[in-house]
């Protein structure tokens, strides 16, 4: 089974079980005892059995795919893992569209600052814009209340619906949609917005607060809710699935060039 990090619980002798074992042989070769210790700390997720082994790999297809890693290697391998632990297209469908709405964050950040440096001249430029854009769509953002309604709505995108209402209600038009499929049920849900916002390469810390309250509400434990922030911690080590790989043939190749050079 593939592990969170991408480091394969199998023997270092067996090179076909995953595309990883070769990174991780060489690795060991280098540093045999951080190499168990990495082993011992990025399997840890998926052995302790806090989380279903399904839900585990889920989680590591979306950390995977999200826009702070784009991981095709990754991501794959952790599609397989989560066939075989009896993932549905569906799900896995699913927890991919979560992930693909996750950059809405990139905009909570900025729109405020966009706010806070604009003129007041320019500020009334915004809301006679604002304004033409209500009146484009009926003066009414249908999905917005519906986020709003349901308890998902986040304070920090008052700034992007005043900025653009027509496009952040269009945004939220998707993000509605995705709490009303009902794929995974709701503690599941949350712990996956959970391993998202919390995750080493995103790190929000108002939406990581948020879900991990909706999780509580949904019936999630702490050592759960644990589980999936160390998910997100143990990507970290595909610095070296990539990286030992890479300088395995580097040295390789200035070993070539030396002798050819003699």
């Amino acid at each position: 089974m593939a592990t969170d990090s991408g480091l394969p619980k199998v023997p270092s002798t067996d090179n076909s079980a995953c595309p990883w074992a070769a990174a991780l042989n060489q690795l060991r070769e280098s540093d045999a005892a951080w190499a168990e210790q990495c082993v011992k700390m990025t399997t840890n997720p998926s052995t302790d059995g806090i989380l279903p082994a399904k839900f585990v790999e889920l989680v590591s297809v979306g950390l995977n795919a999200s826009r702070t890693n784009l991981n095709p290697d990754g991501t794959r391998r952790h599609i397989r893992a989560a066939l075989a632990a009896g993932a549905s297209r569906p799900e896995i469908l699913f927890v991919l569209k979560c992930a693909s709405v996750m950059s809405i964050h990139s905009f909570s950040f900025n729109a405020p600052l966009l706010l806070q440096e604009a003129s007041v001249g320019s500020l009334e430029d915004f809301g006679g814009l604002r304004k033409r854009h209500f009146e484009k769509i009926g003066k009414a953002t249908p999905a917005v209340e519906k986020m709003k309604a349901i308890g998902h709505w986040n304070e920090e995108w008052d700034s992007i619906l005043f900025l653009d209402p027509v496009w952040t209600n269009e945004y939220m038009a998707m993000c509605a949609e995705l709490y009303a499929e009902s794929v995974l049920p709701p503690k599941e849900l949350e712990l996956l917005l959970v391993a998202f916002d919390a995750a080493y390469v995103h790190i929000y810390g108002p939406g990581t607060r948020r879900h991990i309250k909706n999780a509580f509400k949904a019936g999630a434990t702490v050592e759960e809710i644990m589980e999936v922030l160390k998910l997100g911690v143990v990507q970290g080590v595909q610095a070296c699935n990539l990286g030992v790989t890479l300088l395995a043939e580097e040295l390789e190749r200035n070993v070539t060039s030396q002798c050819e050079n003699a």
